[in-house]
């Protein structure tokens, strides 16, 4: 950690910013050599452990997308042709499948699937799912309107769950953009993160809320 880092990390100790607060102080402080990414963090009040506590969904940002991604997609054959014309970055079948299981790479962010080859992504699951990476209907990442989809997560939706810690991370801006942008995106995730909230979990479900820039120090927002 850099000295001004470190003296930065000082001064938000034990301290709480509005949003608009926070935003300002990440772009008033930090010129860095590179277009940082602006975070959110959301510290859960969740058993991770158990099934109905899970936190996880996806969201498309009013602004983005953030940072570009590469998209894959896993096709049965008789829709490989459509598939290969949506611009994705990786599209193949059951050779794709057995390539990843083979070399147990998965060099991509996202993953598509059409239902009848959802069977056969099985034997990668354990590759995928630690990952985040397994086409699921409710990411909406198993259809048939690959065209859709693929324009979706282009335009800026994000996919999102937990970690085994309970807490969610969220990229919601650049350093670059207008301050407007950014708060507009951190307000659309915490709402959807509130949305979100199982219905076993009864108080205290978002314990904390920060904000940072990828080289940054934490900045915790009041609630």
């Amino acid at each position: 950690m850099t000295k001004k880092n470190k003296r930065l990390k000082k001064e938000l100790e034990d301290k709480t910013y509005s949003l608009e607060e926070a935003v300002d102080f990440l772009k008033n402080n930090y010129k860095p050599r590179f277009d940082e990414t602006v975070e959110i963090h959301f510290r859960l009040g969740i058993d991770p452990s158990k099934t109905l506590q899970l936190v996880k969904g996806s969201i498309s940002l009013p602004h983005g997308p953030v940072k570009s991604r590469r998209i894959a997609i896993f096709s049965s054959d008789k829709n490989i042709q459509s598939a290969k014309k949506t611009g994705a970055d990786i599209v193949g079948g059951k050779e794709l499948i057995e390539e990843i299981k083979e070399t147990g790479r998965a060099d991509f962010d996202i993953a598509l699937a059409d239902p009848d080859i959802m069977s056969d992504l099985a034997i990668i699951a354990r590759i995928l799912g630690p990952k985040g990476l397994m086409p699921s209907p409710k990411a909406g990442t198993v259809t048939s309107n690959f065209s859709e989809a693929v324009e979706s997560f282009r335009k800026g939706k994000i996919n999102f769950r937990n970690d085994e810690s309970g807490n969610v991370h969220l990229p919601v801006g650049k350093l670059s953009w207008d301050k407007e942008k950014i708060i507009e995106n951190i307000k659309a995730a915490i709402e959807e993160v509130q949305n979100l909230k199982p219905p076993k979990v009864k108080k205290n479900y978002i314990k904390s809320i920060t904000i940072s820039s990828t080289m940054g120090p934490g900045i915790k927002i009041s609630l």
